[in-house]
């Protein structure tokens, strides 16, 4: 693997009873970069051997340049965890439960040098909007806040890479609705690449650039998350949770009906208004169960997004269900529809339709 002053190179073996990881990693130097999978797929392990909590015999690891592990053709570099300039979130926050916030904050500051310190204490809590927490204790704050007072440490130290290891899932629907807001702020507001552990595929889609599908230890598929997700060899691409991630950006609104006018490279689609600006780049998520299929436009239809597609694959989703990939110009939609329907229809590969689009979400 060549190192590469804007990627985050891994070579990765490790060996433990039952279960072995072997892969390589090569992820943008920027944006955030998830590795998605079923529990016991080698996620975690991955982040720990990156961070240097575990040693991958005859490993390489290098980010942005900087070599951090090189085990390769009899060499012996390996650079110490407290040596690394990372950020670790994990699953549970870990604070000291006998300081109050701002102490807890400032300890992780005191790991970094004056003239080395990239992000402010004031700028972590600025992000993370903790200002008010900053007297309490650990014991008195929510899942939420706690969770957002471990980010805001990690942040603290200044990382050159940030490493997230399934943040969210100790947290109820509500907490995580509540968080992901300002892990979005962190993605547009700070240069720091972000390795992103988790198994919820909601979080993948509002978060990740780059994706790593990981099974039984190997890489399954590494690319962009929107082309990854409808990919039919793929499980992301099937089941009732199935759905396309489309790039956008916001061109005008319908304040009278509440709408919101996106363009993306094959069209325009109205959706919800959601606060987002003009000129402002979104992240469309749209659910496979969502879109139906139809040969001849119509005007007689409540669905407002109607548009001409090509139908490139379709595999069958279950004993009744259909999968249907679709494209809209350069751009790739997912349809779940019935066996009977594509009967019916006569679908096949290079057919002309239209795709009614019921349900758009931004998710960034």
């Amino acid at each position: 693997m060549i190192d590469s002053t804007d990627r985050i190179c891994a070579r990765l073996r490790v060996s433990h009873p039952g279960f072995s990881l072997d892969v390589s990693l090569d992820l943008p130097g920027r944006g955030v970069s998830a590795l998605h999978g079923p529990s016991g797929c080698g996620k975690t392990t991955c982040l720990r051997a990156i961070a240097g909590l575990d040693r991958a015999p005859g490993g390489h690891v290098s980010v942005n340049g900087e070599l951090w592990q090189d085990d390769r053709d009899g060499r012996r570099r390996f650079v110490p965890t407290h040596r690394r300039a990372i950020g670790y979130v994990f699953q549970e926050t870990r604070l000291f439960p006998h300081l109050n916030v701002e102490r807890n904050l400032q300890f992780g500051l005191r790991r970094v040098p004056t003239a080395e310190r990239r992000v402010s204490l004031a700028r972590a809590v600025e992000l993370l909007g903790i200002g008010e927490l900053l007297a309490r204790r650990p014991d008195t704050l929510s899942g939420g806040e706690r969770q957002r007072v471990g980010i805001a440490r990690a942040l603290a130290t200044s990382p050159r890479l940030l490493l997230m290891d399934e943040p969210l899932a100790s947290l109820d629907m509500a907490r995580k609705r509540e968080i992901l807001p300002y892990l979005e702020a962190l993605h547009a507001e700070l240069d720091i690449p972000v390795v992103y552990v988790s198994h919820a595929a909601d979080e993948i889609a509002r978060l990740a650039d780059h994706l790593v599908l990981l099974d039984a230890g190997r890489v399954a598929a590494s690319g962009r998350t929107d082309e990854l997700m409808t990919r039919l060899d793929l499980p992301l691409a099937h089941g009732d949770a199935a759905a396309s991630l489309v790039p956008a950006r916001v061109v005008g609104f319908e304040p009278h009906y509440g709408l919101t006018q996106a363009e993306f490279r094959g069209g325009m689609l109205s959706l919800p208004h959601s606060g987002a600006r003009i000129g402002q780049p979104v992240r469309l998520r749209i659910q496979a169960r969502d879109v139906s299929l139809t040969l001849q436009m119509t005007d007689g239809t409540s669905v407002l997004n109607v548009l001409p597609a090509v139908i490139g694959e379709l595999v069958d989703d279950g004993p009744a269900q259909v999968m249907v990939v679709l494209t809209v110009g350069p751009t790739r939609l997912l349809a779940r529809i019935t066996r009977k329907s594509r009967d019916v229809l006569r679908l096949a590969p290079g057919m002309r339709v239209h795709a009614q689009i019921k349900g758009v979400a931004i998710v960034e």
